[in-house]
């Protein structure tokens, strides 16, 4: 490691005063930043932590029924507050790495990561989230722009992301057992008109919406809707760990899991 001023600030107001030092860097719970800092691939001379600012961290539910995750809230935090009122989500957060990691890592720092094998962009996109900064609100079929890449701006920062809860939901991951990311995961939402599906872990573009399954299940809400069906392994990643082919049909049979296990 190298010498770096650290700052720890205690509101919004004041993390976003101090991102406006020269070479900058927010902190959320450092599980990618601070190897990548180890590795001497990032050198901020300004490391903000959003560990402290007690405004972002914790779980409830507002006036419209949705869960609101604040951003610094860390996964094991979210998978023990929302076990009853949105399992799937849960379920999702409490495996994500390991206790440590869970421990550590918070969900405003996954989505503004964005990595292509992250867990969290798939509940977020599935469940039609709003993300929400310090400036304003970002609907989740808007925020994803690709392979570590978001509608962010430049030190703005997540303050707390809101989730409509689903009928029923679902989220299967096939593991990558030496990193726990997500070799290919699938999140399947079924509210009251429609069914929304997110991909991770599959596409060099990142998370993706299935929408020729998103239309059969909300004609036939079964795993045999989407039997006649099949994606592309165009633009699929392809690795030591699985070809392109293979992720692609990992995201028809995690569908269908998903789907049953609704």
């Amino acid at each position: 490691m190298y010498e770096f001023e650290f700052k720890r600030p205690g509101t919004i107001a004041d993390a976003v005063a101090a991102l406006g030092a020269e070479e900058a860097q927010m902190l959320g719970g450092g599980q990618t930043l601070l190897p990548t800092m180890k590795q001497r691939l990032a050198a901020p001379a300004v490391l903000v932590s959003l560990g402290g600012i007690a405004e972002m961290q914790g779980v409830c539910t507002d006036d419209a029924g949705r869960i609101c995750v604040g951003g610094g809230t860390t996964h094991a935090a979210v998978a023990a507050a929302t076990a009853e009122s949105y399992p799937a989500l849960s379920h999702l957060a409490g495996h994500i790495g390991d206790p440590a990691v869970r421990n550590r890592g918070t969900i405003g720092g996954s989505l503004a990561n964005n990595d292509p094998a992250a867990c969290y962009p798939a509940a977020v996109l599935a469940s039609g989230a709003n993300v929400v900064t310090n400036t304003r609100e970002i609907a989740a079929d808007d925020f994803f722009e690709g392979m570590f890449t978001t509608a962010l701006n430049d030190g703005e920062i997540i303050t707390e992301v809101k989730f409509p809860v689903p009928v029923a939901a679902n989220y299967q991951k096939f593991l990558q057992p030496a990193s726990r990311f997500a070799l290919t995961g699938v999140f399947v939402a079924k509210f009251a008109g429609a069914v929304r599906v997110a991909v991770t872990g599959a596409s060099e573009d990142g998370v993706f919406r299935w929408s020729e399954a998103e239309a059969a299940l909300s004609g036939n809400f079964s795993p045999e809707a989407v039997d006649g069906l099949s994606v592309s392994a165009d633009g699929m990643i392809a690795d030591l760990h699985g070809s392109a082919a293979y992720r692609a049909n990992l995201v028809k049979v995690l569908t269908k899991r998903a789907v049953a296990a609704c």
